[in-house]
This record gives C-alpha cells, sequence and structure tokens, in this order.
C-alpha cells in the first residue's frame, strides 16, 4: 500500500514539474500586440543601418530605430532563451527522477521518455526554425508542443501574405506529424 502511495506521489510530482516547466516556457512568449505595446519588437518601419546612421546624424541623438530593429532582434533570441532555460528546467528535474534511488522502474522509464521526447522536439525547432530561414525570413521562433506548433516569424519588407502562411505551414508539416490545422503562425510586427 505505502509503495502505491509512493509511486503515485512520483507520478503526480512528474505531472506538477512538467506542467511547472510547460507554463514557465509559455510564460516567456508574450504576444506580439503585447510585445508592440511593450516596445520590445520594431515598428513597421524597417531601416537599414546606413540610413539609421544618417537620421541619427542629422538629429545628433543616440536614439534611433536601430534600436528598435535590435528589440526585435532580441525578441526572438529572448525567447528561444526562455523556451531552453524552461525546457532545461524541465530535464534537471526529471534527471532527479532518474537518479532518485526512491523512484521505481515505472518512473525512471517515464522520466526517460519524457528527455528523450524533450531533445526531439528541440532539434525539430532548431530544423524548422533554420528551414524558415532558408525560405528568405529574417528570423522565427518555433514552440512545439504535443499537438500543436506555434511559429512567430519575422515579416518579410513587402509584408506577411497567405503565400509567407503557406511556405511555413509546409515547412512544419514536412517536419512533424501535425495537420495544418494544428500549425499557428503569428508575424512579429
Amino acid at each position: 500500500m505505502s509503495k502505491l502511495k509512493k509511486r503515485g506521489a512520483v507520478y503526480g510530482m512528474i505531472a506538477v514539474m512538467l506542467g511547472v516547466a510547460v507554463y514557465l516556457n509559455w510564460s516567456y512568449v508574450s504576444t506580439p500586440d503585447d510585445l508592440l505595446a511593450t516596445g520590445q519588437v520594431a515598428g513597421s518601419s524597417q531601416q537599414t543601418p546606413e540610413e539609421d546612421a544618417q537620421q541619427q546624424d542629422a538629429a545628433g541623438t543616440d536614439a534611433s530605430p536601430e534600436a528598435e530593429t535590435v528589440s526585435a532582434s532580441d525578441y526572438f533570441t529572448q525567447s528561444r532563451l526562455s523556451r531552453e532555460q524552461a525546457r532545461d528546467e524541465a530535464i534537471s528535474i526529471l534527471k532527479e527522477t532518474l537518479q532518485d534511488e526512491q523512484s521505481d522502474e515505472k518512473s525512471k522509464e517515464l522520466a526517460e521518455t519524457q528527455i528523450s521526447q524533450m531533445a526531439e522536439d528541440s532539434v525539430t525547432e532548431a530544423r524548422i526554425e533554420s528551414l524558415i530561414k532558408a525560405k528568405g525570413y529574417t528570423d522565427a521562433v518555433v514552440f512545439l508542443g504535443s499537438d500543436s506548433v506555434n511559429v512567430i516569424v519575422s515579416p518579410p519588407e513587402a509584408g506577411f501574405t497567405e503565400t509567407d502562411a503557406s511556405k511555413i505551414r509546409d515547412i512544419v508539416v514536412a517536419e512533424t506529424a501535425l495537420r495544418a490545422d494544428q500549425i499557428k503562425i503569428v508575424e512579429a510586427a
């Protein structure tokens, strides 16, 4: 009886820890509207570094749209970092389960499976991001879930069209076992 309670407690803790890791992962990702409101992504005007330098010289100040462009780049970098930190925390918790002498074999197998799945998801996300960039988009960040995927992409200068969404959707479908209706594409303004 006591062994069943321990096993249930271990499973419960694993589920809670994974839930916390998933929550942390998603809480670090703000919607583009939230980012625009806080000024974390660039506005609609994109300028070349030469135009930025000219504008800075003309204005005589250090504030420039380049800072906004850097913020857009920082958004993608920060999103990837947050995603990896949340994943690392979850893996750390699962490794503790593997090393715990009191954990039963079923718990250890479950932890190994989840660690393996997280590693596969990480590789798939990186591959999708690279393929999106190879199609000519400046940057993208992918969040792969068990039954959905969210893609945040930096739009082309001409604007984001349905053709762009189709290209990205095709990449995701080809790299995952997900259907097109399970893919959410968000344009980072």
